[in-house]
C-alpha cells in the first residue's frame, strides 16, 4: 500500500478493502444457495453506496498516532480491520431505519422499503411491508456477523488483535445500549437535555469517535495513558459531531444530507435542541413556541410547513444558539485534549481536520 495513499485518500482504500471482503465472503453461501443474492447485494449496495467513512478514518488515525507505519508490514491488515467498522454502522443504519420508519437514506430507498418493493413486484404471496422488514432484520443482522468476520480475519499477528478486541467488544455493546437508549426515551417521553445527552453520548460519542480511536489506538499498541486521552477527546468531538446532526435533520438541505427535513421530529427523536428548545420556552414563558416544538416531536403527519414553524420556534427561544454554542465548547474541550495526547505526526493534524468535518460540516 502506497503510504502517502494510504493517508490521503484513506476512503478509497476503506472501499477497496469492503469490496474486496464483500465478493470473497459471499462465495460460499451463493454456491449453494444463489437465492441469497438479492440480499447480499442488498448489503453490498448499501455498504458501497456512500457513507462518510467516519469510523474506519478515526480509527486509522488512532493507530497513527500511536505510532503505527503506513509503509509496514501491518498496515494491510490494519486497514482491513477498522474498515470492518463500515459493516457494524450498516447493521446499524439498517435497523436504525427500520425502527424509526425512514423511508430513504442517502436519496435512496431504505432497505426495508426496498424490500417491499421487491416483494410487491414480484406478486409474491404475503404481505410486502413484511417481507421488507424480514429482509431489513437478515441483511442487518448480516452486516453484523460479517463484520465480526472481516476484523477477526485481518491479516495481523493474534497478540494485535486481542489487543483490540475490548474496544471492538465494548463498541458493539455500546451502539446497541444506545439505540434501546434511544428507542425507550422516545416511548415514555422523556424530554429532558440529560436524557438527550445520555443519547449521544452513549450512542453517537461511543461508537463513532472513542471507540473507533480507542481501537486503531490499540492496534498501535498504545499505553493506557494516551488511550484515556482518545477516550476523552472522542467523547467530546462525538457528542458535537451528534449535536450537528441534529441541527442538519432540522435544518439540513435534503438534497445534501439524503434525508427529509424534519424526520428528526417526525419519528420522535428526544435531541438536544428539541430538548433545549422546550426547556427554553418555559424559561422563557413562551409557550406557543413551546407548543409548537412539543406538539411535532413524534407527528409523523407533520407537513414541510409544520417543519418551517417549528424551524422558526426553535430559533426564537434560542434553542439553535444554544446547541451552536455548546458545539464550540466540546469543540475547544476536544482540541485541549488532542494537544495533551502527543500523538505521532501527522496525526495531530489529520484528527484536527476530522474535528472540523465533523463539526462543521452540512450533510
Amino acid at each position: 500500500m502506497n503510504a502517502p495513499a494510504a493517508d490521503t485518500d484513506l476512503p478509497a482504500h476503506v472501499e477497496r478493502a469492503l469490496a474486496g471482503f464483500l465478493d470473497r465472503a459471499g462465495t460460499a453461501i451463493l454456491g449453494t444457495e444463489p437465492t441469497v443474492a438479492a440480499g447480499i447485494d442488498a448489503l453490498r449496495g448499501f455498504v458501497l453506496g456512500g457513507g462518510k467513512r467516519l469510523r474506519p478514518t478515526f480509527a486509522w488515525w488512532g493507530w497513527r498516532g500511536a505510532g503505527g507505519d503506513p509503509a509496514g508490514p501491518d498496515a494491510e491488515g490494519v486497514l482491513q480491520a477498522v474498515a470492518s467498522l463500515e459493516l457494524i454502522q450498516a447493521c446499524a443504519l439498517i435497523h436504525d431505519d427500520l425502527i424509526d420508519s425512514s423511508d430513504s437514506r442517502r436519496g435512496n430507498p431504505t432497505v426495508h422499503i426496498a424490500g417491499a418493493k421487491l416483494h410487491a413486484d414480484r406478486g409474491w404471496l404475503g404481505s410486502p411491508a413484511t417481507f421488507g422488514l424480514a429482509t431489513a432484520v437478515l441483511v442487518g443482522d448480516l452486516a453484523l456477523a460479517w463484520a465480526d468476520d472481516m476484523f477477526a480475519d485481518a491479516d495481523l499477528p493474534a497478540e494485535t488483535l486481542a489487543a483490540a478486541r475490548p474496544a471492538w467488544r465494548a463498541m458493539r455493546t455500546e451502539v446497541l445500549a444506545g439505540q434501546y437508549l434511544d428507542v425507550r426515551t422516545q416511548a415514555t417521553g422523556d424530554a429532558s437535555v440529560e436524557a438527550a445527552l445520555k443519547i449521544d453520548r452513549l450512542k453517537t460519542a461511543a461508537y463513532t469517535v472513542q471507540r473507533p480511536l480507542h481501537l486503531g489506538a490499540a492496534l498501535g499498541g498504545a499505553a493506557p495513558e494516551l488511550i484515556a486521552t482518545l477516550l476523552e477527546f472522542g467523547g467530546e468531538v462525538g457528542v458535537a459531531f451528534q449535536l450537528r446532526d441534529d441541527l442538519l435533520g432540522v435544518f439540513g438541505d435534503p438534497s445534501v444530507t439524503g434525508k427529509p427535513a424534519g424526520d428528526d421530529l417526525r419519528e420522535g427523536k428526544r435531541t438536544l435542541l428539541a430538548a433545549l428548545g422546550l426547556q427554553l420556552a418555559a424559561e422563557k414563558g413562551e409557550q406557543a413556541a413551546a407548543t409548537v416544538i412539543a406538539d411535532a416531536i413524534g407527528d409523523a403527519d407533520l407537513s414541510d410547513e409544520g417543519v418551517e414553524t417549528v424551524r422558526m420556534a426553535l430559533q426564537q427561544v434560542g434553542a439553535v444558539e444554544a446547541v451552536e454554542r455548546r458545539i464550540d465548547e466540546l469543540t475547544t474541550a476536544a482540541m485541549a485534549a488532542l494537544d495533551r495526547a502527543h500523538l505521532a505526526e501527522p496525526a495531530p493534524a489529520a484528527l484536527t481536520g476530522l474535528v472540523v468535518k465533523a463539526t462543521q460540516r452540512t450533510y
